[in-house]
Formats: structure tokens, sequence, C-alpha cells
């Protein structure tokens, strides 16, 4: 079982308010941000390579830009496991291209620092983060965005929709033959983050196999990306989607009345996006300076408008309160999240996987 680790919001702020009441504090910091930003104007530019849409991180990217226009932002979005082999590929040719790497695949963030990919940086506001959401200084868990299941509100009540994992068992069971290919979920064999929940959602329960046995029997549907299973299940294509990115459909359901959100009751998921620095990246100065600025109250408050929650205690999104602490289960930046790589255990995970949701669906 992962531990039960609520959002203590006082204690960090707390916490970030002793620090500011230090003698000279603020005004050292205030000083070493301004040092930090001229080196980063003197580097001229700064990468970022991201699993992030650019639509969900526009008043972030532009928020940055305003504050330091004398340097370059070039911000490129690509998926995970393609961020993870380039990163690999150019450190072992000699030549890191990007100054700061951004990814929702924490294990796969996780396993770049643990092979001595990233760099270390104090930055002054790893202080009012939460434990679990930084590792060695050197990953910094950006984000807190709760994982949660995304339905139809033309095909299902919101008294019908699941609110728990024991009730989505049951709601397939029940409605096998009139489901069939109307469920959505991460395909794990092409999405990192995908298998990540799996894995996460197997640290909670074992009975996590009969829900996906009972999603093999409605012949699941399977897809990469979080924004594409919405697509389904606004269009009435799919009923609802299971393990959906809980910030990407909250934002959704703004404009798309259709779009119903439940956060389980029984345990709710929280992953956050992952930044690192790269060893060797051209401009590690600009890249600590963005760091800094995600981390910042006004970076974060720039994601929570797109209802990506905060991982900072002092700033309120309506995400992350939508989750009741004795429900939250943070996933952890530690080395057990390395255990899901070992390539035995992902074979044995995906052999048990494809005999499940191979089969036919039920009639």
């Amino acid at each position: 079982m992962l531990p039960r680790i609520a959002y203590s919001r006082i204690g960090l702020l707390l916490i970030a308010g002793s620090l500011a009441c230090l003698p000279g504090a603020e005004a050292q910091t205030v000083d070493a941000q301004q040092q930090l930003a001229a080196g980063a104007s003197g580097e001229g530019v700064v990468t970022v390579l991201s699993t992030t849409d650019l639509e969900e991180v526009g008043e972030l990217l532009s928020g940055f830009r305003a504050l330091y226009p004398s340097l370059r932002l070039e911000y490129k979005k690509e998926n995970s496991t393609i961020i993870d082999e380039r990163i690999r590929r150019e450190a072992k040719g000699g030549g890191i291209s990007v100054d700061l790497v951004w990814s929702s695949a924490m294990d796969l963030q996780l396993k770049l620092v643990n092979d001595g990919y990233a760099e270390a940086y104090d930055s002054p506001a790893r202080e009012a983060l939460p434990n679990w959401a930084v590792w060695k200084n050197q990953a910094y868990g950006i984000t807190a965005e709760p994982i949660g299941i995304a339905y139809n509100k033309r095909l299902l009540s919101p008294a019908q929709a699941p609110r728990s994992h024991a009730d989505l068992l049951r709601f397939l069971r029940d409605g096998a033959g009139s489901l069939a290919g109307r469920i959505a979920t991460y395909d794990p064999e092409r999405s990192s983050v995908g298998y990540l929940l799996l894995m996460q959602d197997l640290l909670v329960t074992d009975r996590t196999w009969s829900l996906i046995d009972a999603m093999g029997l409605v012949g699941v549907r399977l897809f990469a990306a979080s924004g594409e299973m919405l697509d389904r299940v606004a269009a009435g294509e799919a009923v609802l989607a299971y393990n959906v990115i809980g910030s990407y459909a909250l934002d959704r359901a703004r404009s798309a009345p259709e779009l119903g959100v439940v956060l389980p009751a029984d345990y709710t998921l929280v992953m956050s996006r992952v930044a690192l620095i790269p060893k060797g990246a051209p401009h590690p100065t600009a890249a600590r300076l963005f760091l800094d600025y995600l981390l910042s109250a006004s970076g974060q408050k720039a994601l929570a408008a797109h209802a990506i929650g905060s991982v900072r205690g002092d700033i309120t999104a309506d995400a992350v309160a939508a989750v009741p602490p004795e429900a939250a289960r943070p996933i952890q930046l530690s080395l057990r999240l390395l255990a899901s790589l070992d390539q035995a255990k992902r074979t044995r995970f995906m052999r048990d996987w494809q005999a499940l949701v191979s089969r036919q669906p039920a009639r």
C-alpha cells in the first residue's frame, strides 16, 4: 500500500513563513535571483523539452517572457519516451541540446537522475515543497495532479457515474454487453504515463487486476494520451475513460458541459510533472531561472489557471482541493518508482495485460 500523505497547507505555509522571517533572508533571495537572471540573460536562451501541451502552459510561458524579455524561451513538446531516449542519446554523443526537461513520466525522469544524467540545483523554492516532490535536488515535482475518471453526462448521469474503483468494477461487470468498445484508458505499451499509473494502482491494491480483467471483457479502447481519451468521451464514442490526468479533464470540462469528472473516493493517485536540468545543458543558468519560475507563486498560479494543481501549499487549485486528504495518494519521487522499470517485471506485466485486454468483448 502507498502511504497516505495529506497535503499540509498550513505546515508548508509555516515553513515558507519562517524562512521569510529570517534576518536578511528575503533580501538575500532577491539578490540571488537577480544574479541568476543576469547570468541567464548572458546565456541568451533557454530551451525546454516537455510533455505538456502548449495550450496548457501558454500563460506560464508568457509570464516568464514578460519577466525576462532579454532571454529567448524555446518550448518544445514531445512524448515522454522520446524525451528520455533523446537525452540518453545526446548525452552519449557528447552534445545535450536542451536546458530543462519537464515530463509527466515520473519514473523515467527519476531514472535519468539515478543514471547520472541530471545536474543538482538547490532551488530557493525547495522549502515550500512537500518532501515527496523533490529528489536529491536533481528532480523537482512541479505539479500535483489527481488522476480520475472522465464520463459523458449525456450517456451517464452524475448519479450513475462510478465514484470509486469498486464502483467502476461493478459498472463494467454489470454493463459488459452494452459497453463493448465504449470504455477508454491508456495503452501502457505506448504511454509511459499509462504504465506508471497502472503500476501505482497495483501498489495500492492487487484488485487492479480484476479491473483490468473487466475492461478486457468489454473490449477497452486504448490510447496514448489523455487528450485523445477526452475527445472520444466528449464525442460520445466512449462512455467513460479511466486514469485520465485530472487537470486536462477539469480544464476541458469548463468548456465542454457534456464532460463529467470523478476523482475516486476510495483513493486518488496524484501525479506530478517532473523537471530536471540535464548534465551538460548548454544554458544551465537559464535552466535554473526557468525552474525557479516553474516553482514560484507566479508560475504555479499560471498553471492553476488551467486546473493544473499546484505542488506548493500556499497556492489554491481546484484540482487538488477536490481530493479529500484521506484519499490522496501522491506518487512519490523515490527509488521505489524505479522498480516498475525493471525489464523482467515490465515484461511479465505486459504479458498478463495482453492476455486480459486482447480478448473479444462480452456480448
